[in-house]
């Protein structure tokens, strides 16, 4: 029997994080942990499941706070946790409908780069247009999580400076290359709406 893949989770209602090797489970608890500890812990997972490179904390994009090795990691709310998995039921929810009004066909995963839940896929039109979508955590963008939906040439992002403006949401064109949707207040209507109203700028 192949070994199944071996997968890191954050746990929200343990508030850690699970290191799952074929089946078996090794939880981090979060609270009081320093940001040192838990690179030491996942370090230390990946040498017990035999991995090849070890972990390293490298962040190719900026957050709106600076987490150092001493950072602490604190469960103050637990109202908090429980706002945060709603978030991704919502989002994964809003993209489940979307790929299946649209026909479009795409996993439905967290990237581990942004940890944003997340699509990709091509519109089958001759627009030639690949859409990656999907809910983002807060950064220096926007301060909130927020849904986004961006098209591609290839590897490039398509220029939205000559879209009309959007009913719910806002175009962004400088780096990145699409239209976001701040999640505060957004049900999963209005999240499959905005997607839908994008998509279409982008075949039109």
């Amino acid at each position: 029997m192949d070994k199944k893949p071996i997968t890191l989770s954050l746990n929200y209602q343990t508030f850690g994080l699970e290191w799952n090797d074929n089946n078996s489970i090794t939880t981090l608890l979060l609270n009081d942990k320093t940001h040192r500890q838990v690179l030491e812990w996942i370090d230390s997972m990946a040498s017990k499941s035999n991995l090849s490179k070890s972990y390293t904390y490298d962040l190719h994009y900026e957050l709106p706070y600076l987490i150092t090795d001493e950072y602490i990691f604190k469960l103050e709310d637990v109202d908090t946790l429980q706002q945060l998995k709603e978030q991704r039921i919502l989002a994964n929810s809003v993209l489940e409908e979307f790929l299946k009004v649209n026909k479009l066909v795409s996993e439905i995963r967290i990237w581990p780069h942004h940890f944003d839940t997340g699509a990709f896929a091509p519109i089958e039109d001759s627009s030639g247009i690949s859409i990656g979508l999907g809910m983002a955590i807060p950064d220096t963008m926007i301060d909130d999580y927020y849904f986004y939906i961006s098209g591609y040439h290839g590897h490039d992002g398509v220029d939205t400076s000559g879209f009309k403006e959007l009913s719910i949401g806002t175009w962004k064109n400088d780096g990145f290359k699409g239209a976001v949707l701040p999640i505060t207040g957004i049900d999963e209507k209005q999240g499959v709406n905005f997607l839908n109203e994008v998509l279409t700028a982008y075949k039109s």
